[in-house]
């Protein structure tokens, strides 16, 4: 089962890792962009910033390193990614509402997803098989 466990990280991560690297750092002046239009704050920062924290987080979790750290810094990244990149409660145009709310709502999965790994690894970390290093770091 540690197999499917293995699968089930490297599925979960694949999303931050590519996010992180594919939008947040080579499409950086895009990304910029749009976080200036939905009023994030400092995006000039906060875009690369978080794009190296998902990388870091992804790459932790595929690894089996402080997996439970890992889950709390997609935490970290998905709240206030839902509350100023997908806030589609103050959107009028029907698509772009529709398509933010999807957004929303795959995130707030995501973060259950993390809520998922976190308890894991809190609970079970050193016995769950396949990781490089320390397990859980919040013991």
């Amino acid at each position: 089962m540690d197999v499917v466990l293995l699968i089930g990280r490297i599925l979960f991560a694949f999303q931050f890792v590519s996010a992180g690297y594919g939008f947040h750092l080579r499409q950086r002046e895009m990304a910029t962009g749009y976080a200036k239009s939905m009023g994030a704050p400092a995006p000039e920062i906060t875009v690369v910033l978080t794009g190296i924290q998902i990388i870091v987080a992804g790459l932790m979790i595929v690894l089996g390193i402080w997996v439970d750290l890992a889950a709390l810094l997609v935490i970290a990244f998905l709240i206030p990614t839902n509350y100023w990149m997908h806030s589609f409660w103050k959107m009028d145009d029907p698509e772009q509402k529709l398509q933010n709310r999807t957004h929303f709502w795959k995130n707030t999965a995501l973060i259950g997803g993390a809520l998922f790994l976190f308890f894991l690894y809190q609970q079970y970390g050193e016995e769950i098989g396949l990781n490089i290093g320390p397990a859980a770091l919040f013991d």
